[in-house]
């Protein structure tokens, strides 16, 4: 049995990586896209569900990478980070799976508090609570805030991978790309 750890992520964690970061991207797309149509009108709804899909989808696929991640193993990074940098990814990649718990769970919880049904793939979730129109608006609230955050997040998130490969020169980035193949 070899000893030799990869020097990229598992396939898994690799393609749960790339398909969240493409539902993250087509969530924040429909929420932008429907402003364009009129409040109450069919494609406005249309476009709202298949915004909650999504974001429950990153529910889903999170559980599935978080297990991944602890599953397999971290390839190691090529020259070793200083210790404050390491810190500071760690610190970031925890930030980023917090977002991605948090949102979802604060669309489902501002959708229960409209008194709304959450439907994914045709099936009706339960609500997480009772109709509160006080609560409505703090949840409205909290889940653009911190879709707004978002926004930074995962331009620093992009901005260190970029800054790992061509600055620092390290196999950071190239870890996590696909196209890659496994020496």
């Amino acid at each position: 049995m070899s000893t030799h750890i990869s020097d990229r992520y598992a396939s898994s964690v690799i393609g749960l990586h790339w398909l969240i970061a493409l539902l993250i991207v087509a969530a924040y797309a429909t929420i932008e896209l429907k402003g364009i149509f009129p409040k109450g009108s069919d494609p406005r709804l249309l476009i709202k569900t298949i915004h909650y899909g999504l974001g429950l989808s990153v529910l889903g696929l999170l559980s599935l990478r978080i297990l991944s991640r602890v599953l397999s193993q971290t390839p190691t990074i090529v020259p070793t980070l200083p210790k404050a940098q390491h810190l500071l990814s760690q610190l970031m990649h925890l930030t980023l799976y917090g977002f991605m718990l948090a949102m979802p769970l604060l669309g489902w919880l501002l959708v229960s508090a409209k008194g709304e049904q959450v439907q994914i793939f045709g099936l009706h979730l339960p609500a997480l609570i009772v109709e509160n129109l006080e609560l409505e608006d703090l949840l409205e609230d909290l889940h653009e805030t911190l879709g707004s955050v978002g926004y930074g997040l995962i331009g620093l998130h992009a901005l260190a991978a970029l800054f790992h490969h061509y600055i620092q020169r390290d196999n950071t980035l190239t870890r996590m790309l696909p196209w890659l193949k496994h020496r």
